[in-house]
């Protein structure tokens, strides 16, 4: 939770263009049919840690009734932004635009704990839209893990001195050997019959950490088909400042992407990240009052697809191999696909299609596995809650696999396995599926 006093906050309303409005309140009639589906409202019981708690807290905020301080921020930050809640809304509710709304309001009147506006600016305004220090960092963190000083360090029980720092780093990636920034530019052919020409959004974090997912996702593109483009010059998504509210920088990634991607014509933009793909498709919420860039936006937006839902609308050309290794999996949906992006049977489609996997359902798939892009990192203690059900409903299907289709879930995913001791690996649906074409590593 936020620690600290507020060192200013606003006794009155709302400021700027950016801010929660009617049009997007009056869609509440406060039934409460979003209730058993928030991941906050579940665990803690508390009506303004709901969706309609939250909105009306908004309510009162913009009218003034209300301080835009501490406690407000206190029940936003703890919002997953999971948006488990729209799926379940019977009207509608954008519930994501007004909590993102409400933080870009947070990130514009309120002042944060030091330490907090420290690490925030670190890592959301000087390391994430910068490819070269991402790399740095990688290199540094490969030192780190290979050298034998994490071990050392984690042996030695001192992270339990740093908090949340302590924390983070459990939730460490294992950087892999070669990082993805080799790969931009580049030009990778079809297999066989040229089906589609597509571009591949690379991701940020996933270059250093996910690099070789990156490349099962451009092998199993070229087996369906697919020249993939790898354009230069993309940077960061910008999913992580839409949800922390800073949205300047936000918009500055969203234009640098848009110039790197439309220069040219592809059937489809595809990520691997439900996360990277919900903020991509909504682009043109950061462009409100500018027509050209909305323009821009809502073409780029008509070509991104998950991967997932790309590979289903083109025609998955199903991996040959007999009955393939028996294997019994349960699918984690990623809360920006399945309530971001309305991805639900896609991922299904392409798991039941590979040979020897059978797909065991958990209970409540679809609930947030309490990754939600640094919420791990900032609500350690509700995170791990969500984490453990999650676990606990992954172990009770006996599926040897957990699967998802978003790199932030497979690292939480992955540390709940290794609390836990529940054993299971944990992958990413195209790392599966590329494993069953005889690429990658055939665990």
């Amino acid at each position: 939770m936020v620690g600290g006093a507020a060192l200013t906050s606003v006794a009155q309303g709302y400021e700027g263009q950016e801010r929660p409005t009617w049009e997007l309140y009056s869609k509440c009639i406060h039934c409460g049919l979003c209730l058993n589906h928030c991941p906050t409202y579940r665990l803690l019981g508390v009506e303004m840690d709901s969706p309609r708690g939250r909105i009306h807290q908004m309510i009162l905020v913009d009218e003034g009734r209300l301080k835009l301080g501490e406690s407000f921020v206190r029940h936003i930050d703890l919002c997953l932004d999971c948006r488990a809640c729209e799926t379940a809304c019977p009207s509608g509710v954008e519930y994501g635009k007004l909590v993102e709304a409400a933080r870009a309001q947070i990130e514009l009147n309120y002042r944060r704990p030091l330490v907090s506006r420290l690490l925030r600016s670190l890592g959301l305004r000087h390391l994430l839209p910068y490819p070269g220090r991402l790399a740095t960092l990688g290199a540094l963190l490969r030192f780190y893990q290979r050298s034998g000083f994490e071990r050392l360090v984690r042996a030695s029980g001192v992270l339990r001195l740093f908090g949340k720092l302590g924390e983070a780093e459990r939730l460490l990636p294992a950087v892999d050997d070669r990082f993805f920034f080799s790969e931009l530019g580049q030009v990778f052919p079809a297999e066989g019959k040229r089906r589609a020409r597509v571009a591949f959004f690379a991701g940020c974090i996933a270059q250093v950490a996910f690099a070789e997912l990156n490349r099962a996702t451009l092998r199993v593109l070229q087996k369906n088909g697919c020249e993939v483009v790898v354009p230069a010059g993309q940077l960061c998504c910008g999913a992580l400042h839409v949800h922390a509210g800073v949205r300047d920088v936000a918009r500055h990634l969203a234009r640098t992407n848009l110039d790197a991607f439309l220069t040219d014509h592809f059937d489809a933009i595809v990520t691997n990240a439900a996360g990277c793909g919900s903020t991509l498709k909504e682009y043109e919420q950061l462009f409100p009052n500018d027509p050209a860039m909305l323009e821009r936006a809502a073409q780029f937006r008509a070509r991104v697809r998950d991967v997932s839902e790309f590979l289903v609308e083109l025609g998955l050309l199903v991996p040959s191999g007999g009955e393939g290794r028996p294997l019994r999996v349960t699918y984690q949906d990623s809360c920006h696909l399945v309530h971001g992006q309305k991805i639900r049977s896609a991922p299904r489609e392409l798991l039941r299609s590979i040979p020897g996997v059978e797909l065991k359902e958990m209970k409540l798939a679809d609930h947030c596995c309490g990754s939600a892009g640094i919420y791990n990192l900032t609500q350690p203690e509700v995170a791990r809650a969500l984490l453990e059900e999650k676990i606990e409903h992954a172990r009770a299907t006996g599926a040897q696999a957990i699967v998802t289709s978003n790199p932030g879930c497979l690292l939480q995913l992955r540390a709940g396995v290794a609390q836990y001791h529940s054993g299971q690996q944990v992958l990413h649906v195209i790392e599966l599926l590329d494993q069953s074409y005889g690429g990658g590593d055939n665990r």
